[in-house]
């Protein structure tokens, strides 16, 4: 499909057949008194030293969106041990956080790196675990942001990541999906966004309340309401301009791909260019004419199905190719 909008909207509303439930359900402590859902599905085969693939959600998802539900299905099958992980105040882990995820919560995430890994080394004699990064649009700003601002304190059994349409200039996204021709996603994101904060505050009466008055209609002005506020900015502009990762791309040390489509609708392909972003030999662009925002539904070929995204994702665990 060379049509952006229906890359991006026909996989997500086309009824899937997603894998039932199973897996384990961990509780990982935070700092400041707020807990993450951790999601662990380990195949049987599985030993210490394998591969481990820690797989995080967008904006408005959660551990069951069906991009994580089928990662883990393709991935499990192949002997990976899979944690998928709510962000703060979301899916399993609503009741356990005061305080929301946000666009540039990379220390959420290394707390569930620290975790996975004491989960997978029970005993000091254990084999390293061969750790696999992933996130997609919202988490993989986040992921980006966590390798490249403090790159000397990733633990070695990272081995690599994966960002797939990650927002990595937050003003350039946010000025993008407010423009007329993309109105539409701007107006569902915002409404989940509403019905989530709803849900949210209903479970948590001692999260961070907004100012009474109408209700926001976009984007930023949901961050300029609420989100901004809840995590300590004056504004969205400089949680904007605090959260993106583009600054932080050139510290990256460990093998990384960046996947992304050129016509992605709403994050433009003009902040992936290198006149823009200084990257690393190790940190790897992989771009697409076509794609849409997290869509890549490819023509029946070489791959089992027609999600060239999974696959891909599966040969770069794995690192082994696909037939």
């Amino acid at each position: 499909m060379k049509n952006p909008h229906l890359q991006t909207i026909l996989p997500t509303v086309v009824p899937q057949k997603l894998a039932d439930h199973k897996a384990k359900l961990h509780r990982v402590e935070l700092s400041d008194g707020d807990a993450i859902a951790v999601h662990e599905d380990c195949p049987k085969e599985w030993v210490a030293g394998g591969k481990v693939a820690i797989l995080s959600h967008g904006l408005t998802d959660h551990h069951r969106t069906p991009l994580l539900v089928r990662l883990t299905e393709k991935l499990t099958a192949r002997g990976v041990r899979v944690f998928r992980w709510d962000m703060r105040s979301c899916g399993a882990g609503i009741e356990w956080a005061r305080h929301p995820y946000h666009a540039g919560c990379s220390k959420d995430l290394g707390a569930v790196v620290h975790a996975v890994i004491e989960k997978c080394c029970k005993n000091t004699s254990d084999l390293s675990p061969d750790i696999t990064l992933f996130g997609v649009s919202l988490s993989g700003n986040v992921l980006l942001k966590y390798l490249g601002e403090s790159p000397d304190n990733i633990p070695t059994m990272v081995q690599r990541a994966v960002a797939v349409n990650p927002p990595i200039d937050l003003i350039a996204g946010i000025e993008s999906i407010s423009n007329r021709r993309n109105r539409v996603y701007e107006r569902h994101f915002t409404r989940m966004l509403l019905k989530h904060h709803e849900q949210w505050s209903r479970v948590r009466p001692d999260a961070y309340r907004p100012p009474r008055g109408p209700r926001p209609r976009t984007l930023e002005g949901f961050d300029n309401w609420f989100t901004a506020p809840a995590i300590g900015y004056r504004n969205a502009r400089e949680y904007y301009v605090a959260a993106s990762s583009a600054k932080v791309i050139s510290a990256i040390r460990i093998p990384t791909t960046i996947i992304t489509a050129q016509d992605d609708p709403f994050v433009p392909f003009e902040m992936f260019s290198s006149d823009r972003i200084t990257y690393p030999e190790n940190v790897h662009l992989v771009t697409t004419n076509y794609g849409g925002h997290v869509g890549f539904v490819g023509k029946k070929g070489d791959d089992p199905d027609m999600r060239w995204l999974d696959w891909r994702i599966v040969e770069i665990v794995t690192g082994e190719a696909i037939s």
